[in-house]
């Protein structure tokens, strides 16, 4: 069995929006969670970028990281991810600079390509020109401005320079729930990260990509793989496989074309989704760890097992806040912290 002790937990959270809540209790929570995650023993904490999603409201990641810092004392605090198609590679290193500059030694930069939403709030937060640079090439630009001297003008005749962010110390991520991504990490000797909290089909040939395209970089000499995990545990296996309902409805609007608040659970989806249905949920949540202590415990250890991933990143999404801040605590009771 995997040795749990030797894999460190990590926490993505979405700051999910519940029916009949609001953004700002999200937000509070997000605290609240932050605050519990770095006292059970949690590695990093990382919030998900998304817009124009009623369900979500950390759409402002680089802000509610420097909140979450600003609560917590250890925890790497991070983006999960930043999705740099939206922004410029300047602007990014600016932000995670001035993060780095406020919490030294704690800042996370983790970057994503898709667009995170849909196609025309993409085309809103950044419309798109002919001949823009490529994913790769932004991240090459960013690179330049957090490691080295910044970038020039062809002609040389202008520097430009993040201030702050030059000489950063901030680790660049890359997350993916493809095969660029894995294929690109490797190449760059970048950590990896993977999401399998809603790509699962993906995972174990990504995985091997990256393992297998990895080259040693200045920043690592090995592959470093990060998994993304759903999470619903409780104190009794019943009551964890009823507060997954949440998350199967979730997804299941979703498929719908109906994206909405967190719903409450309910007792059975049986009456809510058709089978054809079920199964397309199912096939995006089968790597999801949901059960009793004892359950979680297993899975935990069967999952590891199974990748040989580095690092576990949780995401879970539970509508009452105490279940879910359980589920966690449980969670790393599970990994032996």
């Amino acid at each position: 069995m995997a040795d749990l002790v030797k894999t460190p937990l990590s926490v993505l959270d979405p700051s999910p929006i519940i029916a009949g809540g609001s953004a700002e209790l999200s937000l509070h929570n997000t605290l609240d969670l932050a605050k519990k995650a770095e006292k059970w023993g949690y590695k990093r904490f990382w919030l998900a970028e998304h817009h124009n999603w009623v369900g979500m409201a950390s759409s402002a990641s680089p802000v509610v990281i420097g909140r979450v810092a600003s609560v917590t004392e250890k925890m790497r605090i991070g983006s999960g991810a930043m999705l740099l198609s939206h922004y410029s590679p300047l602007s990014v290193a600016e932000q995670f600079g001035t993060l780095e500059a406020f919490f030294p030694g704690r800042i996370d930069l983790g970057l994503g390509r898709a667009p995170g939403t849909d196609a025309y709030t993409a085309q809103v937060l950044r419309p798109r020109a002919a001949g823009e640079p490529e994913f790769a090439e932004r991240l090459q630009e960013l690179t330049a401005y957090l490691y080295g001297s910044g970038t020039s003008l062809a002609n040389g005749s202008h520097t430009f320079h993040a201030i702050p962010g030059e000489n950063s110390e901030v680790p660049i991520w890359l997350l993916g729930s493809g095969l660029y991504s894995a294929q690109l990490a490797g190449k760059l000797g970048l950590p990896f990260s993977f999401a399998g909290h809603f790509a699962p089909g993906n995972m174990m040939e990504a995985l091997a990509v990256y393992r297998e395209h990895f080259r040693p970089s200045e920043v690592l000499d090995k592959p470093y793989v990060l998994l993304s995990v759903q999470v619903v545990a409780a104190d009794e296996e019943k009551e964890a496989q009823r507060l997954a309902t949440s998350m199967y409805q979730k997804f299941l609007l979703l498929t719908r074309g109906q994206p909405a608040p967190l719903q409450p659970p309910v007792d059975s989806m049986e009456t809510i989704w058709s089978e054809r249905e079920r199964e397309a949920v199912e096939e995006q949540l089968f790597t999801s760890l949901i059960g009793d202590p004892s359950g979680i415990k297993q899975q935990l250890a069967e999952l590891i097992e199974k990748t040989e991933v580095d690092e576990i990143m949780a995401h879970t999404e539970i509508f009452d806040h105490q279940a879910r801040l359980r589920s966690y605590e449980i969670l790393a009771e599970a990994a032996n912290y």
